[in-house]
């Protein structure tokens, strides 16, 4: 397959062939997502929120960049979120954006393990990508514990992307109505930050059975 960065550029060979091995390793996509292609969700009959989202992500690569709103996937676990959020990555990344993934509670403790108790800052490098990428996927939102200081992290970036115009995709199994004796999204990110939320990004709420469970036996996946 050829690969083309940039404007057309074509990269050297030997890079090319690293990439082709390995596509998204810039963009940091875990291996146990490589299978997450648009042609392989499995949306589930009995729930046309599913056959709705792969429409919106469609729509989302094709009209990107020419789009105002990020997108925020709302759902229980298994029912396709992560799955949709990767396939807009190498979409995006095979047009030539510059896309980044992350996983909300892995980003926290790379910018935790990297503090500097001398300096008391953490290195700008850590953060510099997720600020600055054209694209950024920010998956199982609201899965770390909401202490003042994740929500300090997490406001800061949200705000930097808000006002910078960057487009964020954030994936999350917290609703906004309370469902039973869960949490909210507001209760996890905290008031200010879920009304950033709403300017940032057009809410796609996803239902259904755990895609995992149901077809584990078969070896399917669908994150």
């Amino acid at each position: 397959m050829e690969i083309i960065a940039g404007k057309g550029a074509r990269l050297c060979e030997c890079r090319s062939s690293e990439l082709q091995d390995n596509p998204f390793e810039k963009v940091r996509v875990p291996a146990r997502y490589n299978g997450c292609h648009l042609n392989s969700f499995k949306a589930d009959p009995k729930h046309e929120s599913q056959k709705l989202a792969l429409l919106d992500t469609m729509r989302f690569i094709k009209e990107f960049p020419a789009i105002d709103q990020g997108l925020l996937f709302i759902g229980p676990c298994g029912v396709g979120k992560t799955h949709l959020a990767v396939s807009i990555l190498k979409g995006l990344t095979e047009r030539g954006f510059q896309c980044v993934f992350y996983e909300f509670s892995s980003l926290l403790k790379e910018i935790q393990d990297s503090y500097n108790p001398n300096t008391k800052t953490s290195e700008l490098s850590i953060l510099s990508p997720v600020l600055t990428t054209q694209v950024l996927v920010l998956d199982e939102l609201g899965a770390s514990k909401p202490t003042d200081w994740v929500k300090d992290t997490m406001a800061h970036i949200v705000n930097t992307r808000y006002n910078d115009r960057k487009h964020t995709i954030f994936t999350t199994n917290y609703f906004d109505q309370r469902q039973g004796n869960e949490e909210t999204l507001e209760d996890r990110i905290g008031v200010r930050l879920r009304s950033r939320l709403y300017e940032m990004c057009r809410v796609i709420e996803m239902s259904g059975s755990d895609y995992r469970v149901r077809f584990n036996s078969r070896g399917l996946n669908q994150a």
